[in-house]
């Protein structure tokens, strides 16, 4: 770190400067095991609000909740081809327990479709046991070789949602849903711009018939999978003898589909909006909304401007105007021995969207001062009609962090490029989503990747193709398939 004050910048070095604010931000601390990671409660607290918020959308959409084993039988795995194939590399195994060498070797789950879809076998008889949609909240372990905090651990904290229908097209519509469900909640609560579409088959789920995926442009202009969602098809059905008796009276093998998304937001977060004074917080998922600074000079100064910041806390968190359950979340700072200054600092580097300093000539005006963190725009606002006043600057630093994260993916998204030396230009270069033809062939998607380190990252919904769709491939002029999005990504 350069100094005790400043972060490395951005400009400098974008992942010593996310390393660093991620500890100094206490969202997260390294742990004693290697690649694994303490989440810090200012950062627990932003998972709080996201678990919060999707929960409710998971159960507005006819989900329910559940809780599986972390340990599963290794044969468990073996029993579908692709998806041991795609797990084996990355998983921890359990061989003794008790003193004892185990009969069975137990995986340590890193996804939870082999066990579920074994339960979901015992429950489920009739089409009239279907569809059976369960949600779970879970840690789940993955042995990377290179971890970086949020972003890649070899524990991490995450949601798996589980479903079993009749037909493709049941499943099929619960797959697409979920992704409109993510793409929501990461437009609307992280204030992250998406990109929605479907996976390569090289990129896509191990064991999936279809994955579908939210593609965040970070401001290095690397991509981040934020969250994906997968058409399972019958291939888990079949390994696990999930079956059901049809209206017709036969036999069929149900339809899945599973979807997830992780602590890996939080790092999404992080890199949206972040700035070189520390972290930047969407208002909605701040754990402290607005802290309260007194500012005093002297014992009689301090006495009167402490007990009107908490007299305004008091006020602001007793406010319903966004519904009695959604109440202002305040702080008031009123550390003796500490300067304002050192107290802004602090509450800048942990992303306090909004400041409220209240001085004596504050009292005398019957004001407060506001500071923007994002902007770090100032302004007075009047004592009377605080929360209201407040909680409309509050929803205008949600709506423009947001606006301000779209325009700058915009302005550095790529379109028409047909040329693969421009191509690896902007790769090499300022880096960005190309949008570009692909004449569909893997081998052409795997020479991209080995010479320019860039992967498609989905094949983008129709909202988001050109205007102009490409006609040829990028790196061979044969006819273009498809459109795809091509960046470096996390």
């Amino acid at each position: 770190m350069a100094d005790d004050k400043k972060l490395t910048s951005r400009a400098e070095n974008f992942s010593d400067w996310y390393n660093e604010l991620v500890l100094r931000a206490e969202l997260a601390d390294y742990s004693p095991v290697k690649g694994s990671m303490v989440i810090r409660p200012n950062g627990y607290g932003i998972w709080e609000r996201m678990q919060r918020a999707l929960d409710d959308m998971f159960k507005a959409t006819g989900h329910e909740n559940a809780y599986f084993p972390l340990f599963i039988p290794q044969s468990f795995l073996s029993k579908e081809a692709q998806h041991v194939e795609g797990f084996a590399p990355e998983t921890a195994v359990v061989t003794h327990g008790g003193g004892k060498e185990l009969e069975e070797p137990l995986v340590v789950r890193p996804t939870s479709e082999t066990i579920i879809y074994h339960m979901f076998a015992k429950w489920t008889q009739s089409y009239r046991d279907l569809p059976i949609l369960i949600n779970q909240w879970a840690n789940v372990v993955r042995w990377e070789m290179r971890t970086r905090l949020f972003l890649r651990t070899l524990e991490f904290l995450w949601q798996e949602g589980h479903t079993a229908h009749a037909t493709h097209d049941e499943a099929e519509a619960e797959t697409r849903q979920m992704l409109g469900v993510y793409r929501r909640f990461m437009e609307e609560w992280i204030a992250m711009p998406v990109v929605t579409g479907q996976k390569t088959e090289s990129e896509k789920f191990a064991g999936a018939l279809r994955t579908y995926s939210c593609e965040a442009l970070m401001q290095d202009n690397k991509a981040l999978q934020a969250g994906t969602s997968h058409n399972l098809g019958q291939n888990f059905a079949k390994a696990f003898d999930l079956t059901f008796q049809d209206e017709q009276g036969g036999q069929s093998y149900a339809w899945n589909t599973s979807w997830g998304v992780s602590t890996r937001m939080i790092g999404g977060l992080v890199m949206t909006h972040s700035d070189d004074n520390g972290l930047v917080c969407p208002p909605r998922l701040a754990p402290t909304e607005v802290v309260i600074i007194p500012i005093w000079k002297s014992d009689d100064e301090r006495a009167r401007v402490v007990e009107a910041a908490h007299r305004a806390k008091a006020e602001l968190a007793a406010w319903t105007g966004r519904g009695a359950t959604d109440r202002l979340r305040v702080r008031v700072d009123d550390r003796d021995g500490i300067k304002p200054g050192a107290k802004y600092y602090e509450w800048e580097m942990r992303g306090v969207p909004l400041r409220l300093e209240i001085g004596p000539k504050d009292l005398e005006k019957g004001s407060v001062f506001s500071a923007r963190r994002d902007t770090r725009a100032k302004a007075p606002l009047a004592m009377a009609g605080l929360p209201e006043a407040v909680a409309g600057l509050l929803e205008t630093v949600q709506r423009d962090l947001f606006e301000a994260a779209r325009a700058r993916r915009e302005a550095n998204s790529h379109r028409g490029v047909t040329s693969y030396d421009r191509f690896k230009e902007i790769i090499d270069g300022p880096g960005g989503f190309v949008y570009a033809g692909w004449n569909g062939d893997p081998a052409v998607e795997a020479r991209v990747k080995e010479e320019t380190k860039a992967t498609i990252r989905c094949i983008p919904d129709p909202e988001f193709r050109s205007a102009e769709a490409p006609t040829r491939c990028l790196v061979t002029g044969e006819p273009a398939q498809h459109e795809v999005v091509w960046a470096k990504a996390y």
